[in-house]
């Protein structure tokens, strides 16, 4: 990948949907907080946005974000603080978008995940050969909470990302274990190619 091109990420928390099929707002979670951002700085992402909506919700963030940036957590633990500094609050994708572009100019384009494959579904392969091949692009890999993101976001989305399948049937990954094991995919070093 081209130093040029930014990549970001963002975690969905509405429009979401709960196991009824109904929209709803999911709660943030601490460990989703912490462990994506960290993530986001092993790999170097510009940054990680927490999407919601909810006043109490952001409240909740906003706090835990203090004591880990000003408060006895920055000096307790310097990398968590590190970490955390990629991370911005919003309260909308459209919000989020408007950041990317007003930040750094171009068009924004939204990659889409699911634990289900769509007709329109890139591989792995295919969206890492964009990611590397393209130059000065914004690439929001957006990632749902809850049983997943509303229609309007994966219709509307530039790329929807094939899902992350493991040996057995079960296909029901925490949040941060998707995000971490996709971007190690997209990010990472082609070990593949490496000779033994």
């Amino acid at each position: 990948m081209t130093k040029e091109n930014r990549i970001f990420l963002g975690l969905v928390h509405y429009p979401i949907y709960n196991k009824n099929s109904e929209m709803v707002a999911t709660s943030v979670t601490n460990l989703d907080i912490h462990d994506i951002s960290r993530a986001a700085a092993t790999y170097d992402l510009n940054k990680y946005f927490i999407i919601h909506p909810h006043p109490s919700q952001r409240q909740l963030v906003t706090e835990l974000l203090a004591y880990w940036q000003e408060g006895y957590g920055a000096e307790y633990n310097p990398d968590r603080k590190e970490a955390l500094a990629r991370l911005a609050l919003v309260d909308s994708l459209k919000v989020a978008v408007e950041e990317i572009k007003a930040q750094y100019g171009g068009p924004v384009y939204t990659i889409v995940t699911d634990a289900r494959t769509f007709p329109r579904s890139i591989s792995y392969r295919g969206l890492r050969q964009k990611l590397w091949e393209n130059s000065d692009c914004n690439y929001l890999l957006l990632f749902g909470t809850g049983y997943g993101l509303a229609a309007e976001i994966m219709e509307e989305a530039d790329y929807v990302l094939a899902p992350v399948l493991g040996r057995g049937p079960y296909n029901h990954l925490s949040v941060r274990s998707a995000a971490a094991i996709i971007i190690d995919r997209l990010l990472g070093p082609a070990w593949w190619n490496e000779e033994e």
